[in-house]
């Protein structure tokens, strides 16, 4: 399996709309970045999202991403969500509907907010096809078990996903002890760091990394960033292990080697 970051920004993105500080004026392209999503790409060609935000299109095309087979929501906030306009394309280039996980709640507020794209598949495709499935215990999805990871954003509960040696949580303020479970024996964890500061729905850079040491993947990516984490300057205070996360870094979620220069 392959992991393409699409995007490891926070809400804001980076560079933030009228902000000059260093992260936002950087010519280093680790510190450009869409909002936060993944694509995974199993040896069996299938892809499956991890979220869709609004900068959706543009990811999909910077990686040319031709084919979406199914979506996994962490949550419905809208840096997380309202890009699903943009699966008609995917729709579109394969004639086929798309599946969405996720909890009850998330699924609920999908069809609430995006009724119009949950249709069948027909002779129109002008619309996105889509279907919600709720899931809240593992489940296999193209021979592939997926594991849901429950954690914490603040008052809300979120999903954190564990795909074979890979896990995924982003925008967690805890992860309780039940979910830490589920995460033993990574290669590979993609996980949320929000700033310096403590916040109160996100884990900051501290959090993250007495999280990182307590899971113990071999490999662990930091992602959900605002621009107060500037890659080079954080990327010299982490463990060897530890590694800061930006768009379009490819992952062989295998062995958890970076696959591009």
């Amino acid at each position: 399996m392959q992991l393409t970051v699409l995007g490891v920004g926070s809400s804001a993105g980076t560079p933030v709309i009228g902000c000059d500080c260093k992260t936002c004026v950087s010519t280093d392209p680790r510190n450009k970045r869409t909002r936060c999503s993944s694509a995974i790409t199993l040896t069996s060609g299938e892809v499956i999202l991890i979220d869709t935000g609004p900068d959706l299109r543009q990811q999909a095309l910077r990686e040319q991403l031709r084919r979406v087979d199914a979506v996994l929501y962490t949550h419905t906030h809208a840096d997380h969500l309202n890009g699903i306009d943009d699966l008609r394309s995917f729709c579109q280039l394969n004639r086929r509907q798309i599946p969405l996980y996720g909890s009850l709640d998330h699924m609920g507020h999908i069809s609430a907010r995006f009724g119009y794209t949950l249709r069948e598949p027909s002779d129109y495709w002008d619309l996105p096809v889509l279907s919600t499935n709720q899931v809240d215990a593992p489940f296999v999805l193209f021979g592939q078990e997926i594991i849901p990871v429950p954690a914490r954003h603040g008052r809300a509960i979120v999903y954190g996903y564990r795909i074979g040696n890979m896990a995924y949580l982003t925008d967690v303020s805890e992860i309780p002890e039940s979910s830490l479970e589920l995460l033993t024996g990574l290669d590979v964890l993609l996980l949320d760091c929000l700033r310096y500061k403590p916040h109160h729905t996100h884990i900051n850079l501290e959090q993250s990394l007495v999280y990182a040491e307590r899971i113990g993947a071999r490999q662990t990516y930091l992602i959900h960033m605002t621009h107060e984490l500037e890659y080079n300057e954080v990327s010299q205070t982490l463990p060897s292990n530890v590694h800061v996360g930006y768009d379009g870094l490819q992952l062989d979620i295998a062995d958890g080697c970076k696959l591009d220069a």
